[in-house]
């Protein structure tokens, strides 16, 4: 589903221009869901932490039993061969992205066969989310399942049906995304994106318990937290935390921030953490390019 009209594909060895069929009605990720990719970012000329991206999809390919086929090296070179196609201003998605072709017939092709792996790049123009953009958030009814039910140390597209359950019931509800538990009921994510709370000036965020990645982004938020000196935990948190906190925010690499307003009936205003760990990322993108 391409979202712009400005799509260009990497696939079988060189670049194509437009939204390119990469995948057959038989293949395995067709049939029964073997795919993973990742997420990067240019904008501005930039391509922040875009390496790390390209090295975590080849770690989701191995963990959903696909062999990765390209390097994160080549991979690399290939992305930056491929962002020369567009502008300086503007912003585009990067997706590398890995699926099965064929079954393994000793295991009744259900895992994977080894021998060939589906790789594909797709570059999209999809513009960032404007510097006072906002989102509202619910609890759900879904929950983040656990290794032992899902591969949740990948990026895998079979995941995502399950989050789209929680946006549903986010929009039908009159809310943008939802705040979603664990297994063990305390809060792990939003719908989409790692969050964030801030309470007495000091910065919290689910501790990392196997049942969500924590994301690549939300890395770098800590990293320039604790730079400037302030201080940052990753802990246990329940919903009543979040109804306490000060501030909230979501960390993904769409957005990078986004400042949230509302968690059901309690609302928050945009306040002075959010918006210097907003201005740290981009002052620090600047600074690496």
């Amino acid at each position: 589903m391409a979202v712009s009209k400005n799509v260009k594909t990497y696939y079988n060895g060189e670049w194509h221009d437009g939204d390119v069929p990469v995948m057959r009605a038989a293949d395995h990720g067709s049939w029964l869901g073997t795919t993973v990719f990742d997420g990067a970012r240019f904008f501005d000329g930039m391509t922040p932490d875009l390496e790390p991206h390209l090295a975590r999809v080849n770690r989701s390919a191995a963990a959903l039993m696909l062999n990765p086929t390209v390097s994160t090296e080549d991979m690399l070179e290939i992305t930056r061969e491929g962002l020369k196609r567009f502008q300086r201003d503007e912003a585009v998605y990067i997706r590398p992205m890995y699926w099965g072709i064929d079954g393994d017939l000793s295991m009744n092709a259900i895992v994977p066969d080894q021998s060939e792996t589906g790789f594909a790049i797709c570059l999209e123009v999809i513009p960032m989310a404007q510097a006072d953009a906002t989102t509202t958030l619910t609890r759900t009814r879904f929950r983040r399942p656990v290794l032992e039910d899902a591969v949740v140390n990948a990026k895998a597209g079979c995941l995502y049906p399950n989050n789209a359950r929680m946006l549903a019931e986010a929009k039908s509800k009159g809310f943008a995304n939802a705040l979603v538990a664990d297994a063990m009921g305390n809060v792990a994510e939003t719908a989409t994106a790692n969050v964030f709370m801030v309470k007495d000036g000091e910065v919290f965020t689910p501790i990392p318990n196997g049942t969500f990645l924590a994301g690549i982004t939300r890395s770098r938020h800590m990293t320039n937290l604790r730079r400037e000196g302030m201080a940052v935990h990753e802990k246990v948190l329940s919903f009543d935390d979040f109804n306490d906190a000060d501030e909230v925010f979501m960390s993904g690499n769409m957005a990078k921030v986004t400042p949230v307003t509302a968690l059901d009936d309690r609302q928050y205003q945009v306040g002075p953490v959010t918006r210097r760990v907003r201005e740290m990322y981009w002052d620090w993108a600047a600074s690496e390019n």
